[in-house]
C-alpha cells in the first residue's frame, strides 16, 4: 500500500500542504522546527486517531485558526481508499471513501502506519502500556475479532474496577465469570501474534551485523537477547487469579492482575535488558522490533506505510542503511525526515520542508 495524495490544512505551522508522494522512498529535509515532523504526525494522527508528540489537540491547531484537516489518497493494488480527519478544538470528524465513519477503528485498518521516532528506545526502556500497545496495534491488523474482545474486556474491567472500589462482591463474582473467558480469549490472540514476533524478531538480530565490513557478528549487546510473553497474571488460568486475588483487589479497590498487565519482557540471562543495554542499543533493539513486526503484517498481506523520523541522527551510517534497506523490503512506501539536502540513494521524490511550506525536488 502507499500514499499518493496528501492535503494538510492548519496542522500546527503547516498551513496548507499539498502533495504526492513517490512509491518507495520519500526523503524530507529542512532545518529543525521547519515542519517535516508535522508532515509524519499528521499520517500517524490520521491512522491512529492521535499524535506521537501531544496528547492536547489544542497544540495540533494551527495558531489563528479553529480546527486542522487531512486529507489523503491510498492505494493497494487495483483498491483506492479516500480518508479524511477533521479535528476542531472539541469535536472531529473523520470520512473514509465519502461516508462519515463513527469509530476511528475503521480508518486504521485501512492505512496501517509504522513509526519510528526518536523516542521510540521506549519500546526497551519504557513502561510495560508502551509495548502492549505496540503488541495490541500489530493484533488488531491480522485477528479481525481482537478489537470487539479488548473493548468488551475493557468495559468489564472498568466495572469491576467500580465494583471493588463499592465493596459490592456478589458484583464482582458475577463480573468475573464475564471477564475470565474474555480476558483468556485477548490472551490468546496476543500470544499467537507474539509467537510470531519473537521468532522474526529472532531472526531480524541473526542478520543485525556490526558497523566493520564483513565482520558477520552481532553487536555485543544484541547477543542472548530473549523476549518472553507475560500474560498478566501467573495462576493457571485467569479465573483462578482473579478469585485467588478477590480480596486484596477488593482492599485496594482494583483489579492488580489479566490482560491490562501484559507485557513483553526484554531480557538477558534472566535480567531486563533496559538496565542492560546503552541507549544506542536500545534504539537498535527497538528497530528491529518495528521491522519484524512490519515484516510479519508484509507476510500476512497488510502492506503498511513506514516512517522514520530523523533516522539520521539516531543512528551510525552503517545501522542508517540497514534500517532503510530492511523497511524498503517489507514496505512499498518509506516516509524519512532529515536535515541533509542530500537524500539517500533509492529516494524515488525529494521534498524540501521549509516554514511550514514543501516544495518538491525530485
Amino acid at each position: 500500500m502507499h500514499i499518493n495524495q496528501l492535503r494538510i490544512e492548519n496542522f500546527r505551522n503547516l498551513e496548507l500542504v499539498e502533495l504526492q508522494p513517490a512509491q518507495g522512498l520519500n526523503y524530507f529535509f529542512g532545518e529543525n522546527g521547519a515542519g517535516k515532523t508535522s508532515i509524519l504526525e499528521a499520517l500517524y494522527l490520521i491512522s491512529r486517531g492521535k499524535s506521537f508528540r501531544s496528547v492536547a489537540s489544542e497544540e495540533l491547531i494551527r495558531e489563528g485558526s479553529d480546527r486542522f484537516q487531512v486529507f489523503l489518497q491510498s492505494r493497494e493494488g487495483s483498491e483506492i481508499h479516500r480518508l479524511g480527519l477533521e479535528r476542531s478544538r472539541k469535536h472531529w470528524r473523520a470520512r473514509r471513501d465519502g461516508q462519515e465513519v463513527a469509530l476511528l477503528s475503521e480508518i486504521s485498518r485501512t492505512l496501517p502506519i509504522a513509526l519510528m521516532e526518536p523516542n521510540s528506545h521506549a519500546l526497551v526502556s519504557g513502561s510495560p502500556e508502551v509495548r502492549r500497545r505496540f503488541l495490541d496495534w500489530g493484533v488488531f491488523h491480522v485477528e479481525p475479532l481482537f478489537l470487539e474482545t479488548w473493548r468488551q474486556y475493557a468495559r468489564g474491567l472498568k466495572q469491576r474496577n467500580a465494583a471493588l472500589r463499592g465493596g459490592q462482591v456478589s458484583t464482582v463474582d458475577s463480573l468475573d465469570e464475564v471477564l475470565a473467558p474474555l480476558g483468556e480469549r485477548l490472551t490468546g490472540y496476543r500470544r499467537s501474534y507474539f509467537e510470531k514476533l519473537a521468532g522474526e524478531l529472532l531472526r531480524q538480530l541473526d542478520t543485525h551485523h556490526d558497523p566493520g565490513p564483513g565482520s558477520g557478528r552481532q553487536p555485543a549487546g544484541m547477543r542472548g537477547i530473549s523476549m518472553r510473553f507475560y500474560p498478566g497474571w501467573k495462576e493457571p488460568t485467569l479465573a483462578e487469579c482473579l478469585s485467588v486475588g478477590k480480596s486484596r483487589d477488593m482492599e485496594q479497590g482494583l483489579s492488580r492482575h489479566g490482560p491490562h498487565r501484559a507485557d513483553l519482557l526484554l531480557e538477558r540471562d534472566g535480567r531486563a535488558l533496559k538496565s542492560l543495554l546503552s541507549r544506542g542499543e536500545q534504539k537498535n533493539l527497538a528497530a528491529s522490533l518495528l521491522l519484524s513486526q512490519a515484516e510479519l503484517l508484509r507476510a500476512g498481506g497488510v502492506h503498511p506505510v513506514i516512517l522514520l523520523d530523523d533516522l539520521a541522527s539516531e543512528f551510525d551510517e552503517h545501522h542508517f542503511n540497514d534500517v532503510l534497506r530492511k523497511a524498503l523490503a517489507c514496505a512499498d512506501q518509506v516516509w524519512v525526515t532529515g536535515v541533509q539536502p542530500s537524500p539517500p540513494e533509492s529516494a524515488a521524490g525529494v521534498f524540501h520542508v521549509e516554514r511550514g511550506r514543501v516544495s518538491k525536488v525530485v
